[in-house]
């Protein structure tokens, strides 16, 4: 009886090791404790099988979360904007609870919310990453915009939902592509991208999540903001007096917060504003910051393709 139960004891002991390293089926790990292990930008975390209560720290992850189905129970904010994705509909966002700034994530909000998953970025929120580990496993992608088809493919993994997320991407992708076939002449239109700042205006490159997007199409970009030369691709600044720079066949234009809206009617309504060739033909758009911007995930990225079809299908 003592060999039998020792025998027990060690089988037992083997299998919660084989369930720590995610050999487990994770379709029945709904509350039975079992984990996943994921390895992203801090390390290699096991995560639940099937998170319940997921806070969420960037403005891309919510996107991620609501995309998959999954609703978090606590949410960062971006600074400026001070709120989450509107474009998923205000029934999606009821019931989040707000844990602070993307920057400086409130630690005892999240805590109290007792999440089983966190998910954040190196990019912001590096420094607080042993904290928030103490209160839940722990997951971080490294960059953000220019990463974002990967960064969204790691949330889907660490969700549970890995799959769903290939298959909502490549979903996105064939639209992309599809739309940008139907123009024909795609690559011969230039769309410029521009962003009004509280204190800059900035040109947004190829490596930016909404030039990814539009180039995901096919769609040209006017030849200053391809950013030859620079290591960084994903946005420039331009100054007022230089806003000649911002033209194109077909501009959009997206301000963050209320002092950037400020700068923006200040600009746009100035001389050489309106001297662009695309402003004077009609084909200068303002669109939403936080899709064309902060949204940073799939779901975004559907909404600039509706916005795309939207001024440049007609």
């Amino acid at each position: 009886m003592r060999r039998l139960a020792v025998a027990l004891t060690a089988a037992l002991a083997l299998g919660v090791g084989l369930t720590a390293c995610g050999e487990s089926d994770p379709v029945t790990g709904t509350g039975t404790g079992e984990t996943r292990e994921i390895t992203h930008s801090m390390g290699t975390t096991k995560v639940p099988a099937d998170p319940k209560r997921v806070v969420v720290l960037d403005t891309d992850k919510i996107d991620s979360a609501l995309s998959l189905g999954v609703t978090p129970v606590g949410a960062a904010t971006a600074g400026e904007a001070k709120s989450w994705p509107t474009y998923f509909g205000a029934d999606k966002l009821a019931g989040i609870t707000e844990v602070g700034v993307l920057t400086e994530p409130d630690l005892e909000a999240i805590n109290a919310l007792n999440p089983d998953l966190i998910l954040g970025s190196k990019f912001r929120q590096e420094k607080f990453y042993d904290e928030l580990s103490k209160i839940a496993p722990t997951v971080f992608t490294e960059k953000v915009g220019v990463t974002w088809k990967e960064n969204f493919l790691l949330d889907g993994a660490a969700l549970g939902k890995e799959q769903q997320a290939k298959d909502l991407l490549a979903e996105y992708e064939k639209r992309a592509k599809d739309f940008g076939a139907k123009l024909g002449d795609a690559s011969s239109r230039k769309v410029s991208i521009v962003r009004f700042m509280p204190t800059e205006i900035r040109l947004y490159g190829p490596d930016s999540f909404s030039g990814i997007v539009v180039g995901d199409t096919g769609l040209g970009r006017p030849e200053r903001q391809m950013l030859a030369g620079k290591e960084d691709k994903r946005m420039d600044r331009v100054s007022p007096e230089r806003i000649a720079e911002a033209d194109g066949d077909v501009v959009f234009v997206t301000a963050y917060g209320e002092k950037a809206a400020a700068e923006q009617a200040k600009v746009t309504g100035g001389t050489l504003w309106k001297g662009l060739s695309a402003v004077k033909a009609g084909k200068a758009h303002v669109v939403s910051d936080e899709i064309w911007m902060t949204g940073i995930g799939v779901g975004a990225a559907n909404k600039i393709l509706d916005d795309l079809e939207k001024y440049l299908a007609a």
